[in-house]
């Protein structure tokens, strides 16, 4: 019994790794390709990352991606490419990717289950 018990736990591990990084919800990608039908035609995608800085520690950054960097996790997903920075990978593992348009504002929203902390402003978090 213990040697069945060691198994199933080892492929829930495995079926958790070779979940999606990040998932886009359908206005994050309908964003996206928004953005890249106005993008130099050498941008291939868009490109995630976290940095240090903002009040809660760390802070999310997209780019538009011209080539594959080493190690990158390559998601596509409704018609999109979104490259994910090697070093961002532990602190986006489980995020969804949403936009909101509202009157006033349009932003990327990070649906992130790693934080422990979202400044006031919710432009950075910390892990």
């Amino acid at each position: 019994m213990d040697k069945r018990k060691n198994v199933r736990s080892s492929q829930a591990r495995i079926k958790h790794m070779s979940e999606q990084i990040i998932k886009l919800s359908d206005n994050a990608a309908e964003r996206i390709k928004q953005i890249m039908s106005n993008a130099e035609n050498s941008a291939i995608g868009v490109r995630v990352g976290v940095k240090s800085g903002g009040c809660a520690g760390m802070s999310y950054v997209m780019e538009y991606a011209n080539e594959i960097k080493p190690n990158e996790e390559i998601i596509e997903e409704k018609g999109v490419k979104v490259f994910i920075d090697p070093k961002a990978i532990m602190y986006l593992l489980g995020t969804e990717m949403d936009y909101k348009k509202e009157k006033f504002s349009s932003q990327f929203i990070f649906k992130n289950p790693n934080e422990t902390e979202r400044c006031g402003c919710g432009e950075s978090f910390k892990v």
